[in-house]
Order: structure tokens, then C-alpha cells, then sequence
């Protein structure tokens, strides 16, 4: 498959998908371009052993994950700590806020890592506990543990919220 219909197939989900990880746009965009040129550069070494998206989106979270690790990412934090965060709504975010309920994306977002991921998986990526498993390298039981408690710390999250009244069970 040519990189051109790589990108346009893929590349807005896969978008997506960094963005819940780094919470950041630019960043999130930086992180699909690096996957995408890495899967033009190797393509020969994908094996169709799971789907191209399958194998995408777990090139898309272990970028995501090195970069949470990162320095970079460490010292921005620690920027943010000490002179606050007065970055100002850009049009990207903006437009994720239109497709994504306020309430439900502040919430999701308030969740660690490890139970954010795996909600973002399962309900928006439709990735069943099995391919879930394989992109994050754990035993599918894990999964559906996390899948189970953070289902019931986003509904507490959700439930805090002043007026937020959703039937959520």
C-alpha cells in the first residue's frame, strides 16, 4: 500500500490517538509523521501477522509512550509547574471538542495512562481485548481488568462534575 492512501486512510485516527496519550496537538501530529515515515522506511518488515491499522496504532501508542518518557516532555511539564499553562485554545483543539462531548473528554483525560488507553481502544478504536492486548503488550485478562475499573473511575469522574447528568450505567 502506498503511503499516500496510508495517510489517508489512517493518519486522522491515528492522530487521534496520540492525542490522548500527549494531550498535546502538535506533539500528537509530530508523533503520526514519525510513525508514518517509520512505516514507509520498513514497510517490507510488516508481516500482515495482524491488520495495517492494528499495526499502526501500536507503532502510534509505543511512540507515544517513548515521548511521555522523554526529556522533552519531562521539561515542558516542569515548565508548566512553575510559570503555569497559558497556551490558548488552537482550532485543533477546538475541533476536538466539537466531535467529543466536553464533559466525557475532560474526564477520559483526567484518567491515568493505563486506563485511558485502553477506553480509547476498546469504544473509540473498536479494538477488540485481544488486539488491545497485542498493541499493549500484556495478557488480555489485564485488559479487561483496566477496561472494568476505569469504566467506573471515568462514571465517578463523569459524575463529579457539576450538572453532568448522563444515564451511565
Amino acid at each position: 500500500m502506498d503511503i499516500e492512501k496510508v495517510m489517508d486512510d489512517y493518519g486522522d485516527y491515528l492522530l487521534r490517538v496520540a492525542y490522548v496519550y500527549v494531550k498535546n496537538q502538535s506533539t500528537a501530529e509530530d508523533i503520526v509523521q514519525d510513525v508514518l515515515i517509520r512505516y514507509y522506511q520498513r514497510s517490507d518488515q510488516f508481516r500482515d501477522e495482524s491488520s495495517l491499522k492494528t499495526y499502526l496504532v501500536k507503532m502510534t501508542v509505543n511512540r507515544s509512550h517513548d515521548y511521555l518518557r522523554s526529556w522533552a516532555h519531562k521539561r515542558i511539564l516542569l515548565k508548566e509547574k512553575i510559570i503555569g499553562n497559558k497556551t490558548r485554545k488552537t482550532p485543533e483543539r477546538h475541533m476536538i471538542e466539537q466531535e467529543t462531548s466536553q464533559s466525557v473528554l475532560t474526564a477520559l483525560l483526567s484518567l491515568k495512562l493505563i486506563y485511558r488507553e485502553v477506553l480509547v481502544l476498546y469504544y473509540y478504536e473498536e479494538s477488540s481485548t485481544v488486539e488491545i492486548a497485542d498493541i499493549l503488550n500484556c495478557p488480555e485478562a489485564t485488559v479487561r481488568t483496566r477496561l472494568q475499573r476505569a469504566r467506573v473511575q471515568l462514571k465517578e469522574r463523569l459524575e463529579e462534575q457539576e450538572g453532568f447528568l448522563h444515564g451511565f450505567d
